[in-house]
């Protein structure tokens, strides 16, 4: 996926390319940006009611290609245990790390407000199938730091003030859990744009 929209010195250090989950057609005509927190209860309501209609409707349809980057925002109570373990679920693959991603947004109160966040965590990670040896070496390893703090340096950069932060190619970013009809009303209008100019 292409730098959307993000300032010209984000890519010079940053490879965008290697960072976040990637879903959906990489040609596809439209290319989206999510900068989210795993503790932000907004970003929770986005992904719980908002991606799935979108992800029907627009990603698994061709539309658009859909970065998710977690960062740290710093904001919340365990995130960066949260953010760490998907990283982690994510070097084993795609599937566990869908079932990681959405239990953790689905139980965030439970790992959020905990005293011991590893250990909630490493249970939903358990649940989701992952390899907890290879996890375990995983969250050893300095390469899951480094990607974390490349999301959130690029989030810094970017000017993300508020989570979820969005990027569409070409546009200015939207900031906020938008309701889901205005975001289908965005992402059609920013398709048919898309096609004809591509026409």
């Amino acid at each position: 996926m292409g730098d959307p929209n993000l300032p010209q010195d984000a890519g010079q250090t940053i490879d965008l390319e290697t960072l976040g989950y990637d879903r959906g057609d990489p040609e596809s005509p439209v290319r989206m940006l999510e900068m989210s927190d795993y503790g932000c209860g907004y970003c929770r309501k986005f992904h719980l009611e908002t991606f799935p209609i979108l992800l029907s409707e627009f990603v698994e349809t061709g539309k658009v290609e859909w970065k998710f980057m977690p960062f740290v925002t710093g904001m919340f109570d365990n995130s960066l245990v949260a953010t760490e373990a998907a990283e982690c679920a994510l070097d084993q693959s795609r599937e566990v790390f869908a079932e990681l991603n959405e239990r953790l947004w689905v139980d965030q109160s439970a790992w959020k407000s905990s005293g011991e966040p590893e250990v909630v965590v490493r249970t939903m990670a358990d649940d989701a199938g992952v390899d907890l040896g290879e996890f375990d070496v995983c969250l050893a390893d300095d390469r899951r730091i480094d990607r974390i703090a490349a999301a959130t340096a690029l989030a810094q950069r970017a000017g993300v003030r508020g989570t979820p932060t969005f990027y569409i190619m070409g546009y200015p970013p939207l900031q906020g859990a938008l309701p889901t009809e205005s975001f289908v009303q965005v992402l059609t209008q920013v398709h048919a744009e898309a096609i004809q100019g591509g026409g």
